[in-house]
Formats: structure tokens, sequence, C-alpha cells
């Protein structure tokens, strides 16, 4: 399979790849440092978590704007619009934040940086774009294993790069990333997507007729639920740990993991669906986020909280991958701008309510009884699979039901 690569594909997967890898450094930046800045600069304690929000906010409501804008301008067009409007004037309008010490344009900055989030999301179907139908699950997912780089540059730069301005330390991470965006931006240059073929245009389905189409509704349902849990657990883990007395290290060390549980599968994700097929890894991946809630609501150690967090990356790695990949099968090329944008803008709505309950859920459920709060969502997702698996095995047996 791998000898019908062509080189052109290579290319433009290795450049989505690598922009994945500097956005994400951007964006494991702000969920490292940008709270800790606003705790700094807010009068009031209780929006020190603003900044983080923002990003969010900024990602789910120019998340359908972006994939529209795409469909009619072309995904590089789109690509540099969000990294120069949303990367680097994001990273400099933060950076400006901490210099003036003004909380409102630090938080203006990181909206900002949530629309450059919003175009880089569609990278991965850029990927689907750019690759053959036999590669488009191993393009995807080689996209998505960037996050592996950010989970070491992500913490190292909000860390490290504090040093290049004594005086104003806090701004020296939003510079570099500043600067990793126009690097971005050089590169992104040279990505090439193909026009889709005739066969693949024509008129577009409205998207009532499309919403209702049950493998539409479970590569919605895989994404959406799955990452909405993760990032609802992940934005909570810091504040039950310290909780239990474990210390900022043990803390940076449980949340290093998970991401590269988030990220590294993506070596072979995509391997595995051609493999095994996309339900195989859906239910996989859900079955992975169960054992995890699992694993967190049995106790509060250092090792129960470095395994549960693994285990929810990895779970939601085949979750979004799988129902990513599932979704490029619902819809065709006229009807992708509309269908990924409604998609995307479910997934950062839900990720966005779950970023903003987590703190608020913890403090009377605790840690265990987050994590068992979560048994509905997971039973939500287990139906999608099982359905999946239904529709399957009814699609493979139909011809031979005939006569």
């Amino acid at each position: 399979m791998s000898s019908s690569i062509t080189p052109r594909e290579r290319v433009n997967v290795l450049l989505l790849a690598t922009a994945q890898a500097l956005f994400l450094i951007a964006a494991v930046t702000v969920m490292t440092l940008s709270g800790v800045v606003g705790e700094r600069l807010a009068t009031d304690p209780a929006l020190a978590t603003l900044p983080v929000a923002a990003m969010m906010v900024g990602t789910l409501v120019t998340t359908l704007p972006a994939s529209l804008f795409m469909k009619r301008f072309g995904r590089r067009t789109g690509f540099l619009l969000g990294t120069s409007v949303g990367g680097v004037g994001g990273a400099a309008l933060a950076a400006a934040g901490v210099f003036a010490e003004a909380f409102w344009l630090f938080v203006l900055g990181n909206l900002l940086l949530g629309a450059y989030q919003a175009f880089a999301m569609y990278y991965r179907f850029a990927a689907a774009d750019v690759a053959s139908p036999a590669f488009r699950p191993r393009a995807i997912s080689l996209v998505m294993a960037g996050g592996v780089v950010a989970a070491f540059l992500g913490p190292w730069n909000a860390h490290h790069a504090q040093a290049l301005l004594p005086d104003t330390p806090e701004a020296g991470p939003y510079l570099v990333l500043g600067a990793l965006a126009l690097l971005t931006m050089a590169l992104l240059a040279w990505l090439r997507v193909p026009a889709p073929p005739p066969e693949e245009r024509g008129p577009a389905r409205p998207m009532a007729e499309i919403l209702p189409q049950g493998r539409f509704l479970v590569a919605l349902t895989a994404a959406a639920l799955g990452y909405a849990v993760m990032v609802l657990l992940m934005t909570a883990t810091p504040l039950a740990m310290r909780q239990a007395d474990f210390d900022m290290g043990q803390v940076a060390l449980v949340m290093q993991w998970h991401v590269l549980g988030m990220f590294a599968p993506s070596f072979v994700t995509g391997h595995l669906i051609t493999r095994l097929g996309i339900t195989r890894i859906l239910a996989l991946g859900n079955a992975l986020v169960l054992f995890s809630v699992a694993v967190a609501a049995h106790g509060e150690t250092l090792g129960h909280f470095w395994l549960a967090l693994v285990l929810l990356g990895v779970g939601w790695n085949f979750l979004f991958i799988g129902g990513s990949t599932l979704l490029t099968t619902t819809h065709t090329a006229t009807e992708k701008g509309k269908v990924q944008g409604v998609n995307d803008l479910t997934i950062f709505t839900l990720v966005t309510a779950g970023s903003l309950l987590a703190g608020a859920l913890l403090r009377p459920l605790g840690w265990d009884g987050l994590n068992l709060a979560m048994l509905p969502v997971v039973a939500l997702l287990t139906i999608a699979v099982a359905w999946l698996w239904f529709d399957d095995t009814r699609a493979s047996s139909a011809p031979r039901a005939e006569p």
C-alpha cells in the first residue's frame, strides 16, 4: 500500500503534521501558563482562568466560519489567515498584555489564539483531502501525531522561555508562540491541496438531510463526547491532585504522560483503523475511557492518577481519530465545508462546557464522584458504537441476502 503513496502526498502530510505540532505547542502553553498569568493580572481571583476559557470561546465562535471560509477560498488560504491573525496576532497581544499588565488585553490575545486553534483543527481534514483513500486514515493519524512534540515542548516553552526576558518573564513564552506561528506560515505556503475530482462535486444536500444519518451521528458522538469527557477530566486533574497534596512536579508528570497518551498512539492509529476497521477502534477507545474512569474512582495515589490519565488520553485518541475518519465517509466534497464545520462546532461547544464545568463539579463531587458522573456519557458512547457495529454487520450481510 505504501508504494502507491506519491511524494506530494508525503510532503503535504509532513507539512500538516509539522504545523499541527507547532500549533499544539501554543495550545499546551496556554493551558499551562495562561491561568497563572491571569491570576496575577486579574483584579478578581475568580477571573484567573478566564484567559484559558477565552481560548475555548475563540475556537467555538470561529470554528464554523473557518470551515465555510476554507470551503470557498481553499485550505491553504484559510490556514494562513488563521495562523497570521490568530497565531501571530494573538501571541503578540498576549505578550503585550503581559508587558502592560493589562488583563483584558491578555484575555483578547488568548481569544485570538482560540481562533488560531479553530483553523488548526482542520489540519486533520486537510490530511484527508491530500491523501488517497487507502492512505487517508494513516494521513489523519500522522497529522495528529504532531502532538507528541507538543507534549514535551509545550511545558518546556511555558517554563524555560521565561528566561528570555528576565524583566518580564511571562511574556517570553508568548513571543516564542508568535515566532512559531510565523514559521508555520512559511511551511504552509508550500501546502498543495488538490481540487476534488469531478465525480465528487455536484449539488450539496441540506444539513437537514445529512444530520439524521446514523453514521454521521456516530462520528459526531464519538468525537464530541470523547473530547468533552477528556477535557473535563484533564482540566480537573491538576486541581484534584493539588487537593490530594501532590506537588506541581508530580502534577506536571501526570499531565505530560496524559498528553503523550493523547498523541503518541497516532503513529499507529491510522494503521489500526486500516487493519481492524473504524468500528473496532471506536469500541476500543470507548473501553479505554471506561477503564480510565474505573481506575480514577478506585483511588487517589500517584499511580492511580497516572494510569487513569494515560488511559484517558489513549481512549480519546481512538475516539477522536476514529470519529474524524468516519465523518469523512458521510459527506461529499461539496458538502464538507458545512458538515465538518457543524461537527467541530458541536465538539467545541461541549469542550468549552466541559472546561468551564470541571472546577464547579469537582468541588461538590470529589475526584471519584466526578469520574463516576461520566458513566452516563460513556453509556451514550457505547450505544453509538453498538449501533455502528450492528450497521456494519447488516451491510456486510446484505449482498448475501440478494438472489
